[in-house]
């Protein structure tokens, strides 16, 4: 009998795009374990390595809003992309992240807590908008950043309306440029982060546990080349640096430039502009990244995979 069901195969197939049967041995080499299954897809090379946030089901809204050097962005999710297009729905998503633009920390309990516009607290509004829309609602998560001079620039890609949809970005400079030189900086930076999905801003702020995960699959990769052991670890070295590169924003290449590193178009642009500018923050929230995805009639198409 299989340790694992049809929600676990379709799950380890949205994850990393494998096909049905190499997820299906996969999972069973792996006892069940997904996490497991995908770090030995991808060093078979059997994984696409898509990022979780692209094949999420979550629906809703990102909501930015930027208050002179401040800047906040809110994910508030619904069940249904329908419910996003509501009025109602749009309108709590955006007084919301005016609310949370006004708290000290980013706390979405004390978000919840706070006085809503139209009266009561954020917390009460939801609860009516559950009651009135007939759909499950959660403000699932928020995020501030501020300079002390400069700006703080914000995007939103497949916007729904002003500051909302699916992918919000803020972007902070710190700089004593022109406003408008700041601005275009800004949203060319946004832009880039909302189609590159950076993980963090340099190399160091990486999540260690990703690196070392990283770095396992690197290891197993090398060891199957056959090549002497001191030539393996420079693999393994090579493909951490190459990881941290593509995915810290600062050493990613620039959309826009296609040959400078983010962090080199910023230094260009200052030079440029005679002045001091530096990129010291950012918030990418894609709505529904990193949330399960629920199973659906998807089962049907592997329920045979999975019996046989």
């Amino acid at each position: 009998m299989a340790d694992f069901s049809v929600a676990d195969v379709k799950k380890l197939r949205e994850k990393t795009g494998a096909g049905m049967m190499d997820a299906k041995k996969a999972l069973t080499e792996a006892g069940g374990d997904i996490e497991a299954a995908v770090d030995a897809l991808r060093a078979k090379g059997l994984a696409t390595a898509q990022k979780k946030s692209s094949r999420t089901a979550a629906e809703g809204l990102v909501g930015v809003a930027v208050s002179g050097t401040r800047g906040v962005a809110v994910e508030v999710n619904s069940e249904t992309d329908f419910v996003a297009k509501n009025d109602k729905f749009q309108d709590f998503v955006r007084k919301t992240t005016e609310v949370a633009l006004t708290l000290d920390a980013d706390d979405v309990e004390a978000l919840k807590t706070a006085a809503y516009p139209d009266g009561g607290t954020v917390a009460d509004q939801l609860t009516d908008n559950v009651a009135t829309i007939g759909e499950n609602q959660q403000i699932r998560r928020m995020k501030t950043i501020s300079v002390g001079a400069g700006a703080v620039v914000s995007y939103v890609h497949n916007a729904a309306a002003e500051g909302l949809g699916k992918i919000g970005v803020l972007v902070a400079l710190e700089s004593d440029a022109a406003a408008d030189v700041l601005a275009t900086l800004g949203k060319d930076i946004a832009q880039h982060a909302a189609a590159m999905f950076p993980q963090a801003l340099n190399a160091e702020g990486l999540d260690p546990a990703v690196i070392e995960r990283e770095r396992a699959i690197a290891q197993e990769k090398a060891a199957e080349s056959g090549k002497p052991e001191n030539v393996q670890e420079k693999m393994v070295e090579g493909a951490i640096k190459k990881y941290a590169k593509e995915n810290a924003l600062l050493s990613q290449i620039f959309v826009k430039d296609g040959k400078a590193t983010v962090e080199e178009y910023v230094a260009r642009t200052a030079n440029e502009a005679g002045a001091s500018i530096k990129l010291t923050d950012y918030v990418r929230y894609q709505l529904g990244e990193g949330i399960e995805v629920e199973e659906s009639d998807f089962a049907a198409e592997v329920a045979a995979a999975v019996g046989g």
